[in-house]
């Protein structure tokens, strides 16, 4: 949503930090914008636009440990988990990844890439320049025992 405002796609109304928007126009522009009929696109039918995915909420894209913090840069995790598993189809002809795998990520950001190999059973290094990014990561894949805070 902030993206559509910030770059002007749908007219915000109000002000003090309080932005309104127009339903109308917002659905407007969805419906024109990102409904639209892909098979036809500019793109051609060689695009996978099952990889956007639009059928899920927000909620559902940031599942589990990913929804702890906001950060811009975040992969959708359902993406690195459709390069990352066995899954074959039309487009993904091979898997290139198996459980026990050592999995380096050079830009690691917040840690998607990473969980997401941990949850399929591989070893993930990663790196980044960033100190806050990294010590977000580390959290997210470090070992918590919760019970023994108590």
């Amino acid at each position: 949503m902030s993206y559509l405002l910030q770059y002007g796609r749908i007219n915000k109304y109000g002000n003090n930090g309080n932005p309104l928007i127009n339903l109308v126009k917002l659905k407007r522009y969805y419906v024109s914008t990102i409904k639209s009929d892909h098979s036809v696109s500019k793109y051609g039918k060689d695009v996978n636009w099952n990889l956007s995915f639009i059928e899920y909420r927000e909620s559902e894209r940031t599942k589990h440990v990913h929804r702890l913090h906001p950060y811009k840069g975040k992969f959708i995790p359902q993406l690195v988990e459709y390069f990352l598993d066995s899954q074959i189809n039309e487009y993904k002809k091979q898997t290139f990844f198996n459980p026990g795998d050592i999995m380096l990520d050079p830009f690691c950001g917040s840690g998607t890439t990473l969980i997401e190999s941990n949850v399929l059973g591989m070893h993930a290094i990663g790196v980044d320049i960033s100190s806050f990014n990294s010590m977000i990561a580390n959290v997210k894949v470090e070992d918590h025992n919760l019970l023994a805070l108590k």
